[in-house]
């Protein structure tokens, strides 16, 4: 039996707004002041990368969303709300890591209630899986 739904890959990230210096310059002999206040401001990304099970011809869907400050699970419940208007709430798989928010009571609250919506927990990977050759860069 096929179901009709997209395949969602949902993660979120935090950065840091302070700014990234590389490289200064100077006359020869005077050593560069930097400064800086370091009170920089946080903000959070969420993104979500989606195909469609049976229909490929539908392509793969991109939308993301920023915000001032941390993921919470009051952030990550707009930002499923926004997923299903951007889905115009066709039936959704949505597969996540195992962010405490992710899985908080509240937050299985609010999915059960949600008919268009069925999470789905990554499996934990080995330690090893996640190491990487680079001894062997194409140039």
């Amino acid at each position: 039996m096929k179901t009709r739904a997209w395949i969602v890959f949902l993660d979120e990230s935090g950065v840091s707004l302070l700014p990234q210096i590389r490289r200064t310059y100077s006359p020869r002999g005077r050593t560069p002041l930097l400064r800086h206040r370091l009170n920089w401001k946080r903000a959070s990304m969420a993104g979500a990368l989606g195909y469609h099970s049976t229909d490929p011809d539908l392509g793969a869907r991109l939308c993301f969303r920023l915000k001032p400050g941390s993921s919470d699970t009051a952030g990550l419940v707009e930002v499923l709300r926004q997923v299903k208007v951007f889905y115009r709430g066709e039936r959704v798989v949505l597969v996540w890591d195992g962010l405490s928010a992710h899985w908080s009571r509240a937050m299985r609250a609010w999915v059960a209630e949600q008919n268009w919506l069925t999470p789905e927990r990554l499996p934990r990977a080995p330690a090893s899986a996640w190491l990487v050759r680079f001894d062997h860069v194409m140039p």
